[in-house]
C-alpha cells in the first residue's frame, strides 16, 4: 500500500506520534491526511483536514465513517499509559481506561472502516502498539495488557480481512519522546523517525515493523531460553 494519493485517517494526531504520522503521510504525498483528536482546535498541522473524533464514542466513531467515505489508510493510534500495575489499588479503572482506548477503540474503527477500505480496494490498516506488548514492568502492568491484546487483535484482522486486500501493519517500538514518557528516564525515540520506518513498512508491504532497537532486541528476545517476558528468574 503507497500514501501517494491516499486518503488517510490518523486518531490521535494533534500531538506525539501521532502528529508525526500525520505529517509523514503529507510528506510522502496522500491526496487527503484527517488528523483526529478530540478537540480538532488542539491540530497544528500544515496540509491536513483536522476531525474531531473521540475514539471511545460510538457517535464520533458513526460520524467519521459518514465523513471519509473515500478512505484508504487508517492509522489506529490514539492511546494512554495509567502508569498502573496490575496489583495498584486502581488497578481495575486503569486497565478499563486503557482498554477503551488502546483496544476497543482500534476494534471499533477497524471494524466501523473495514467495509469501506474494501470498497476502496483494501487499504491498509496501521495499529500502533509497542514492544510492551510483549513485556511488562512494574509501572506498565494495565497499559502492556491492552496493547498485548491490541497485538491479537492485529493479527485477527489480518487474518479476516486478507479477502478483502487489506494490509494490516502491527507496529512496534520502545519509548519515544512524547508527552505520554516525560518522566521515564530511558533512551527514546524520536517520533519523525519512527513514522517514517512505518511509512517505510507499509510501502514495502509489510504486515509487521519493528521501529527501533529495543523492539527488535524484544522480538528477538522470544528465542531465548529465557525469554525477557518471563521476567527475573526466581531465587
Amino acid at each position: 500500500m503507497k500514501f501517494k494519493d491516499a486518503v488517510v485517517l490518523v486518531t490521535g494526531a494533534n500531538r506525539g506520534l501521532g502528529k508525526a504520522l500525520a505529517e509523514a503521510a503529507v510528506k510522502a504525498g496522500a491526496r487527503k491526511v484527517y488528523a483526529a483528536a478530540r478537540n480538532p482546535a488542539t491540530v497544528d498541522i500544515a496540509g491536513v483536514t483536522p476531525l474531531q473524533l473521540d475514539v471511545t464514542n460510538a457517535a464520533d466513531v458513526a460520524a467519521a465513517v459518514r465523513a471519509i467515505p473515500d478512505l484508504t489508510i487508517l492509522i489506529n493510534n490514539a492511546g494512554i499509559s495509567t502508569g498502573s500495575g496490575a496489583t495498584t489499588a486502581d488497578a481495575l479503572q486503569a486497565a478499563r481506561d486503557e482498554f477503551e482506548v488502546n483496544f476497543f477503540a482500534p476494534l471499533a474503527l477497524s471494524h466501523a472502516f473495514a467495509p469501506v477500505l474494501g470498497r476502496n480496494g483494501g487499504g491498509a490498516i496501521i495499529n500502533i502498539l509497542s514492544a510492551l506488548a510483549w513485556l511488562s514492568f512494574p509501572s506498565t502492568g494495565t497499559y502492556s495488557a491492552s496493547k498485548a491484546a491490541a497485538w491479537g487483535l492485529s493479527n485477527s484482522l489480518r487474518g479476516e480481512l486478507a479477502g478483502q486486500n487489506t494490509q494490516v501493519l502491527a507496529a512496534h517500538m520502545g519509548y519515544m519522546d512524547t508527552d505520554m514518557t516525560a518522566g521515564i528516564d530511558a533512551p527514546k525515540s524520536a517520533p519523525a523517525d519512527i513514522a517514517s520506518a512505518i511509512v517505510t513498512a507499509l510501502e514495502a508491504n509489510e504486515d509487521e515493523v519493528l521501529t527501533d532497537e529495543v523492539s527488535r532486541q524484544v522480538k528477538a528476545g522470544f528465542s531465548l531460553p529465557r525469554s525477557y517476558y518471563l521476567g527475573a528468574a526466581r531465587a
